[in-house]
């Protein structure tokens, strides 16, 4: 059994997009459990890639094919998953903010975050504030994700912040941001709960906030 769950987390670490479905179908077959697959193979597996790109090891295009083998297998375990009841790690709201449209950098952090057990709500790009408290409202995740490529776009974050105050939520939801022209200072100075400098720091920090 160890072998099988070995495979997979070579399988995502090596991003073998190709093997993957066949790894994870036969250690189904194998009668594992999908959580043990996730929590023994995938979720490692995604850790290793997660340390290798923050030493510069690997770069974007690696992380990103390893995250798409690992959501290539994940699609396979998702309706056991659910039949299990396994628990989250997590829910977490993600989008870009109002008036940008980038896509990339979010979508690869949601593909670490699902990698490491959250559950994901990616509510796409060009976000308005009162769209978002209303999904805060309705969803109550535990960290709202907040991305941004354009600095003309950055006071949507703080506008963002300042809403969840307003609306007497700001305490039920840690707030990360991200995204290149955003930094530590940047987070600091809006309030925010967490900054992450790539999609590997935004799983740690993720993590840190739900922790505690």
């Amino acid at each position: 059994m160890s072998e099988q769950l070995d495979k997979i987390k070579e399988a995502i670490v090596g991003g073998q997009h190709n093997e993957i479905e066949a790894l994870v179908q036969a250690a189904l077959d194998a009668t594992l459990a999908a959580d043990q697959i996730v929590n023994q193979a995938m979720i490692p597996g995604m850790d290793v890639v997660g340390r290798k790109f923050s030493n510069n090891e690997i770069f974007v295009p690696e992380m990103l094919v390893a995250a798409v083998t690992m959501n290539k297998g994940l699609a396979l375990l998702k309706p056991f998953l659910q039949q299990s009841g396994a628990e989250s790690k997590g829910r977490i709201i993600m989008c870009t903010v109002k008036g940008d449209l980038h896509d990339i950098g979010k979508n690869l952090v949601i593909m670490m975050l699902e990698g490491a057990g959250f559950e994901v709500l990616d509510m796409g790009v060009d976000i308005n504030v009162d769209s978002l408290i209303a999904t805060v409202k309705e969803i109550k995740p535990d960290v709202l994700g907040l991305s941004a490529l354009l600095t003309t776009t950055l006071p949507e974050m703080a506008k963002v912040i300042e809403a969840l105050e307003a609306n007497n939520i700001r305490d039920e939801v840690k707030v990360m941001i991200g995204g290149a022209p955003v930094d530590a200072a940047f987070s600091d100075k809006i309030g925010a709960d967490g900054y992450g400098r790539d999609a590997a720091e935004a799983v740690q920090i993720a993590r840190q906030l739900i922790t505690g």
